[in-house]
């Protein structure tokens, strides 16, 4: 009989899930103050998603001011554009409406505001001393989770270096979760961010600090997200497929964030920082090499994943049944368009060692199911170039 072993799961922020949730944020925002900067991206904001947003806040007598600068990998200068717009505004409080890009700004910029400094000085894990600002998040894409997780990333761009901060401190107040809100988004990155949601439950489930709370979590979005994905990049419209792949987002990032990822998250992570490749474009493209590599490390999760992607895998034995998760991943993103390779977005060979020295520093090479060493990752990003 396994015995499991003593683990945390935290879920930070309160989650107000499901379809016509946004309608509520008004009444949600009204405990956290009377002016709220609203950071987003220029096209969330071009989409005209903000209107019914500032309008619902309006109804609760709150104050909205607009910072819609953020880019995909933000840079540590756009956060210290976003503190400086916040404390011109005077705000009270920030709400994140878009990816993972806006939302991970946002919480930067609150987290500055109550511990000072700039964003370089908390990379890493657990060194923000004091609770940010409140942050009430908005996802518009069903992709990096967070909303839910104590994570962000940004980029030091002079350095070409990308950098998380973890710390239970940085997490959004409230998370208002609504597959409405995905509806406009369009096919490329509804495949590029379901994609990055489907990694992080991959990971999740397979790196050796799981539990069984996580994996219960993760395994499920894996069969949600394998499930949907075509459809909701087939037909934007399809508020099933929304609400499906919403859902399994939501599953992997709660799972994630209580876990850590793998070397898909220590390999894309450099992509963003050398050559600016979107995070969730990188991951996808990275995914199937590294499941390869990885299937040895636990083929009977990885047995497991194949079949909740809906792999047939009866009469197989278990190291045949794992090697079909790597390859319904291929399939599944051929049939949503990702780029095939790390050459087809911008990556140069020559930046490929730098970018496997960088990976291997990562905390998420500690964790992943099967032991990596610097060659190993030399070979996983030049199979994906």
């Amino acid at each position: 009989m396994e015995i499991q072993k003593a683990s945390f799961f935290r879920v930070p922020p309160e989650v107000f899930y499901g379809i016509g949730a946004a309608e509520k944020m008004g009444e949600l925002a009204k405990p956290l103050g009377k002016k709220a900067l609203i950071v987003t991206d220029p096209g969330v904001s071009g989409a005209g998603l903000l209107d019914e947003i500032k309008a619902n806040l309006k109804s609760s007598e709150i104050q909205t001011e607009v910072f819609d600068e953020v880019e995909p990998n933000p840079s540590v200068e756009t956060v210290e554009k976003g503190l400086k717009a916040f404390k011109h505004f005077e705000g009270d409080f920030i709400v994140a409406v878009g990816g993972g890009s806006p939302m991970d700004v946002a919480k930067a910029v609150a987290t500055l505001y109550t511990n000072g400094g700039r964003i370089t000085d908390y990379e890493g894990v657990g060194k923000v001393e004091k609770p940010s600002v409140p942050v009430m998040a908005i996802p518009t894409t069903a992709g990096t989770g967070s909303e839910v997780t104590i994570n962000l990333v940004i980029t030091d761009r002079p350095n070409r270096h990308k950098f998380p901060v973890i710390d239970k401190n940085i997490a959004a107040k409230i998370a208002i979760v609504d597959p409405v809100m995905t509806l406009t988004l369009p096919p490329a990155i509804t495949a590029a961010t379901g994609l990055d949601a489907l990694t992080h439950a991959i990971e999740s489930y397979t790196c050796t600090i799981s539990h069984p709370v996580s994996e219960i979590l993760a395994l499920e979005g894996i069969r949600l997200m394998g499930a949907y994905l075509r459809q909701a990049v087939a037909n934007g419209k399809n508020l099933e497929a929304r609400d499906k792949m919403m859902t399994g987002c939501l599953m992997a990032s709660m799972a994630f964030s209580n876990t850590r990822l793998g070397n898909v998250h220590a390999a894309s992570t450099p992509l963003g920082g050398y050559f600016d490749v979107p995070h969730g474009v990188a991951n996808a493209i990275l995914l199937p090499y590294v499941m390869e590599f990885n299937v040895l490390g636990d083929p009977q999760k990885f047995s497991h994943i194949a079949e909740a992607l809906g792999e047939d895998i009866y009469g197989m034995t278990e190291v045949e049944a794992a090697y079909k998760a790597p390859e319904a991943i291929r399939k599944l993103s051929d049939d949503v368009g990702i780029p095939k390779s790390l050459r087809a977005v911008g990556v140069k060979e020559e930046g490929i060692e730098d970018m496997a020295k960088e990976a291997m520093t990562s905390g998420n090479i500690l964790v992943n199911p099967r032991a990596a060493e610097l060659e190993d990752m030399i070979s996983l990003y030049r199979a994906a170039y």
